[in-house]
């Protein structure tokens, strides 16, 4: 059972920084887009970053220039590195990922449970 799990998640000032991280788990053959994405109270789902198994990434106009995404293949891992945050990037923060487990070798999109950013002003 392929399973990913968000931490870095907290509280922090206008202005302050977070890294989330994301690591998948289970029986992995292969991993291609990896994705961030964030769903604020009262609002729908929206796409933050993402990045191909490449390394190739996309941003949201949002995230340009004060979020990173970034991706350790070794490790499976992906990183959403958020600086200048703002009040108005309070979310939970969602890790998606296009895996294919050794079950079938099949691409699947697969969810985390999400982080909670909060944004002090």
């Amino acid at each position: 059972q392929v399973q990913l799990m968000e931490s870095g998640g907290g509280l922090v000032h206008n202005g302050g920084s977070l890294t989330l991280s994301c690591v998948p788990s289970g029986s992995i053959f292969t991993i291609n887009l990896m994705r961030w994405y964030r769903q604020a109270p009262g609002k729908q789902r929206e796409l933050v970053a993402s990045i191909s198994s490449g390394g190739s990434t996309d941003y949201v106009d949002f995230a340009k220039g004060r979020f990173t995404i970034s991706r350790d293949n070794a490790k499976n891992t992906v990183f959403l590195q958020m600086n200048s945050l703002k009040p108005e990037d309070t979310a939970v923060y969602y890790c998606n990922a296009d895996i294919a487990p050794y079950s079938d070798y099949r691409l699947y999109d697969f969810w985390g449970q999400g982080t909670q950013v909060t944004v002090s002003s």
